[in-house]
């Protein structure tokens, strides 16, 4: 049923609808790797610092769906929480879902369901749409970022501190996302065709 409301045109290889258990159960912990290593690539900042998290996150959500996106972020979240150290720099424990970048965090599903959805309607076929898309995916992110950031230091300061910096490093993700996504599908494409 849920196959139904994939475009025809849609690049989502990692979808596993219908698969066995055990086969979702082992994207999540491999798509939770991939984006505890991506925590690992930063440059620090205060109090937010540049990462390639969100790149990871729309990876993950780009390649497997909607759904199995969000479960894979939510899932790396829960390792975060009990004190795993995946978060940026090696950071773990719940202690980051209370500080100044847990509203980041906290959008994290929303970006990977929605840069899934994306996929999922034929959005990341062309580089274009792709790129609008990943960019406007990672600008959900600043939204509760930004919100909760305010919290801290007030909007004025939460939008200098928490969003303006990043929105260079936005525009490199994205064109980053949509570089991984056209390498993806053309290796797919090239195996189908040596295996046929």
């Amino acid at each position: 049923m849920t196959d139904r409301i994939v475009t025809p045109a849609a690049f989502v290889p990692l979808r596993l609808d219908g698969r066995p258990l055990t086969h979702k159960v082992a994207l999540i912990f491999l798509g939770t790797l991939f984006l505890a290593a991506s925590s690992y690539i930063e440059v620090p900042l205060a109090p937010v610092p540049v990462n390639m998290q969100t790149y990871a996150v729309l990876i993950v959500g780009a390649l497997a769906g909607w759904r199995l996106g969000a479960i894979t972020v939510i899932a790396w979240l829960a390792e975060a929480v009990v004190g795993f150290p995946v978060l940026s720099g090696g950071a773990g424990g719940a202690v980051h879902f209370v500080g100044p970048t847990a509203g980041y965090m906290f959008g994290f599903p929303l970006v990977a369901a929605f840069a899934g959805w994306l996929a999922e309607q034929g959005w990341t076929q062309r580089i274009v749409p792709a790129f609008f898309g990943m960019l406007l995916a990672q600008a959900i992110c600043f939204v509760p970022g930004a919100l909760w950031l305010a919290t801290f230091t007030g909007l004025d300061k939460a939008i200098a501190l928490g969003v303006t910096p990043f929105i260079v490093g936005a525009l490199l993700k994205s064109a980053l996302a949509v570089c991984t996504l056209v390498v993806a599908k053309r290796a797919l494409a090239k195996r189908s065709n040596g295996a046929a």
